[in-house]
């Protein structure tokens, strides 16, 4: 019985241990402010060694000619519905190179979805209302979270190991960097986004052209 056990030691010994990455994002303004939409961010980690996790079904789902979440994270492969909760039309799509789509007008009531199968940021916006916009950040690995609104964030059961870290917020320059993880985690990651040169830039509809100004009745 023991020299079982003994010879499952070191196979044991060989799987990397499980760690906690933690730490705290902030985000520079404009006039050096501290962001107030820090949760937005995206933090994820990137491994030379790909451990997709399993998909899950997720929704967005529009309401006052807006989308809720703004910003939704998931594995790939998972589906995500858009149901639509306003007493108009509405027309979901996106011009993303990883997954494009198109739902086409569709009412009150009515739910319909996507399946998002390649790691990416999807950019999803509406085609009746131009003010619409959302971001699906589809991660082929298990590593990911957004921050609290002081920023704050934890990734928990990361291997020790050697990583890319990747952060990514919609106002603010992307960041990336190398990350070595040790047996006991980390847990004083101190990460900066900024986002003092933003500007916004309207998007086109879904044929490429701008948005009629005027004949709107919703």
């Amino acid at each position: 019985m023991l020299a079982g056990v003994a010879a499952a030691c070191p196979l044991a010994a060989a799987t990397p241990l499980a760690s906690v990455v933690a730490g705290r994002i902030t985000m520079l303004d404009k006039d050096d402010r501290p962001a107030e939409d820090i949760g937005q961010a995206v933090i994820w980690l990137e491994s030379a060694t790909p451990a997709p996790p399993p998909p899950v079904s997720a929704e967005i789902g529009t309401s006052e000619k807006a989308f809720s979440p703004h910003v939704l994270v998931i594995p790939a492969g998972s589906t995500v519905g858009f149901p639509n909760h306003d007493p108009f039309n509405h027309n979901v799509f996106s011009l993303s190179e990883e997954n494009p789509f198109d739902l086409g007008l569709y009412g009150r009531g009515e739910t319909r979805s996507v399946r998002f199968t390649r790691p990416g940021i999807v950019r999803v916006y509406c085609n009746v209302h131009a003010q619409m916009s959302a971001i699906v950040v589809v991660r082929d690995s298990p590593w990911y979270a957004q921050p609290g609104s002081d920023g704050s964030f934890s990734l928990p059961a990361v291997p020790a190991g050697a990583y890319t870290l990747h952060l990514w917020h919609e106002r603010a320059e992307a960041v990336s960097r190398d990350l070595t993880v040790p047996a006991g985690g980390v847990g004083d990651l101190s990460l900066q986004l900024d986002a003092r040169g933003y500007r916004f830039k309207p998007h086109l509809n879904k044929h490429g052209q701008p948005y009629p100004q005027q004949g709107r009745r919703y």
